[in-house]
């Protein structure tokens, strides 16, 4: 499958592997299953750089004399990891669901709504749309 097509069926490393591939290439279209599939990459990764940074916080706090608890110094290290991580994925992350936008038939500056009152539910929808064969007007074959 050429990398300006959707990948209908993509499994979770194929999804990864190919989101990260077209990292930001906010041509051509997404299936649902490549964009959820990263979703939950990206939320997984999360969830466990979260984890570890309240077990070092945990694992090296102190309480002061006022009742009051310090995280360990290890703390700030996940927290350093968390927001690399956010941006190293950011772009990919936009670029998926423009193209997820796109095999819906949808116009990629819709992702805008997200920035509105309510708006984010509305994209939530709309990457839950099917794929519409007239998303294919987004395409750009590439030799």
């Amino acid at each position: 499958m050429p990398l300006w097509a959707p990948l209908y069926g993509a499994s979770f490393g194929a999804a990864i592997k190919r989101s990260f591939t077209k990292y930001a290439d906010f041509t051509g279209r997404a299936s649902r299953s490549e964009y959820w599939w990263w979703v939950l990459f990206v939320f997984i990764v999360g969830v466990v750089l979260e984890g570890l940074g309240l077990a070092l916080g945990y694992a090296g706090a102190t309480t002061n004399a006022d009742g009051t608890t310090t995280p360990g110094p290890l703390f700030a290290v996940a927290g350093i990891l968390i927001v690399l991580w956010f941006l190293g994925t950011i772009i990919p992350h936009l670029a998926l669901i423009w193209r997820r936008l796109h095999d819906a038939n949808l116009a990629g500056p819709f992702f805008f709504l997200s920035f509105i009152p309510f708006g984010s539910i509305v994209v939530l929808v709309f990457t839950l749309l099917p794929s519409k064969p007239e998303g294919a007007r987004f395409d750009r074959p590439r030799p």
